[in-house]
């Protein structure tokens, strides 16, 4: 209501978010978090296995630095980039959320990037000083110590941030008791982090699995004891992961259990559902496989056959990640702001005056018959487009024309009746928030865009246009009339005080 309304309707304003959180993830969990004690503890194993007269095993410790250097090469590139890039793209198309977290997190964010800039120090030091450590006993073990205070940090890391990931699906009792110890210990944070960190390790150990097939040459030693080793990582990892999943999908709210079939494939694809479950399941199946075969075969371990596995892995956390944004709707932040920025506690307000008069940037605070369509076009913008497009992907026009048919002219007696009451049949979509005038002019917005293909191009394209309400003209009016009136009764009060 407050800020300008970036837009991408040939894409989709949540799925810009997504496409760079989802690759973040892969790369913070499954080369970060994950992946550093699993270079770590192969680095020290290639010290404890080394010959009296050596001070580790080169050939060894030539692999593991190799493997090392892609970790190194992703995370301070594209993972950076996409850290930066999460930030950049919240902050542009959901800036009511992430201003409400700010507030409600800011010593813990304060603390994650302190502990992030330890980590990109440590992170530098670990892989630039990797060769001159290799001159000394010593320093070999000082290099593996800030291999082990690197993966301390980077957990550290990702268990601040998996409170407010958690928060947003669960305050718990915050919406009464606003602090930011009350944010922290919400109901969903241990068990999700108690699911994150094991499966972090298990793509971590599958992608180090698929590199050790890459850097090592078939039919070696090498190979074959670096096979097993990361056999024995997934083996032991994936139990937890998989006991970590069933605690963090008992503690879900019955409501975002019932979003899950949508979650998932999404509403066109929720008739799919139980075939995903299985695919998931599968998915999981072939990491255990080839675990195993790792661990009592290495010798017949191919890239091709870690490959499938290494894919699915990191299919599954993709997946994960698109179910959890999705399961807390109609929510961005449970019981306190909706998926369309609205905080649940101004509904009344909005359903009484409308949500147009409250706007900062909007061109009809007052709706007329001459501006119907393009009060219209300004309700969908706030109270729409965060989740819908007009002719891009979840398009508004194609959601009707899935309900009503294809080429149908839209009836906007319809269209107004099914919206006011969506979320009691699709309980993921909040209640519209809007008068009846609003919902009238949405719904002929609505047909507007069947007829016509009109795009909306978002404030970065369009400009923005003040609210006359709440323009500084109209702001210094009035306050003038408020002082009037305030001086009117205080001469009222006089004069009955002297009479």
């Amino acid at each position: 209501m407050n800020f300008p309304m970036f837009h991408l309707d040939w894409l989709n304003d949540r799925f810009l978010i997504a496409m760079i959180a989802i690759l973040h993830v892969f790369i913070n969990h499954g080369l970060a978090v994950g992946f550093i004690p699993y270079i770590t503890r192969l680095e020290q194993q290639g010290v404890s296995r080394s010959a009296s007269n050596q001070i580790t095993d080169l050939e060894w410790d030539a692999m593991v630095h190799k493997m090392m250097k892609v970790g190194f090469i992703i995370t301070t590139t594209l993972g950076a980039m996409t850290g930066v890039g999460i930030w950049l793209s919240v902050s542009i198309v959901s800036p009511a959320s992430i201003s409400s977290l700010i507030r409600v997190f800011y010593w813990a964010w304060f603390t994650e990037w302190l502990v992030f800039v330890t980590e990109v120090v440590l992170i530098l030091i670990y892989f630039l000083t990797w060769k001159n450590s290799n001159k000394t006993l010593k320093s070999k073990l000082l290099h593996i110590r800030f291999g082990w205070f690197l993966s301390i940090f980077s957990w550290i890391t990702m268990a601040i941030i998996v409170s407010i990931l958690s928060f947003m699906m669960d305050p718990g009792n915050w919406n009464t008791h606003h602090s930011l110890l009350n944010g922290y210990t919400n109901p969903i944070y241990l068990p999700q982090l108690c699911f994150r960190t094991p499966t972090a390790m298990l793509v971590a150990g599958v992608f180090g699995y698929l590199l050790t097939t890459i850097f090592t040459k078939k039919n070696t030693l090498i190979r074959e004891r670096a096979v097993k080793q990361s056999a024995i990582w997934v083996l032991c990892w994936a139990p937890l992961s998989l006991a970590g999943a069933i605690v963090y999908y008992r503690v879900l709210p019955q409501a975002m259990l019932d979003n899950l079939s949508t979650a998932v494939g999404t509403l066109q694809f929720a008739q799919y559902y139980e075939t995903l479950k299985y695919f998931i399941i599968g998915a999981i199946s072939t990491v255990l496989v080839i675990g195993l075969f790792g661990y009592f075969n290495p010798k017949k371990v191919r890239l091709g056959m870690v490959l499938i596995p290494c894919l699915f892995a990191f299919g599954f956390l993709g997946i994960f990640e698109r179910v959890r944004e999705f399961i807390r709707k109609p929510y961005v932040i449970a019981g306190y702001m909706y998926s369309n920025l609205l905080r649940v506690e101004d509904y009344p307000l909005y359903k009484r005056d409308g949500i147009l008069k409250y706007a900062t940037y909007n061109s009809t605070p007052v709706i007329t018959e001459t501006n119907k369509v393009e009060a219209g076009r300004n309700v969908f913008i706030l109270a729409c487009s965060r989740c819908h497009t007009t002719q891009g992907i979840n398009s508004i026009v194609g959601v009707f024309e899935n309900m009503y048919g294809a080429g149908k002219p839209f009836d906007e007696s319809s269209i107004a009746v099914f919206t006011k009451n969506m979320h009691n049949g699709r309980t993921f979509m909040p209640e519209f928030p809007g008068n009846d005038k609003e919902l009238a002019a949405l719904a002929a917005y609505i047909k507007h865009l069947q007829q016509t293909g009109d795009v909306i191009e978002g404030a970065q394209n369009e400009g923005v246009t003040i609210n006359p309400l709440q323009s500084s003209d109209a702001v210094v009016q009035l306050m003038a009339d408020q002082e009037k009136a305030a001086a009117d009764s205080a001469a009222k009060t006089n004069s009955a005080a002297s009479k």
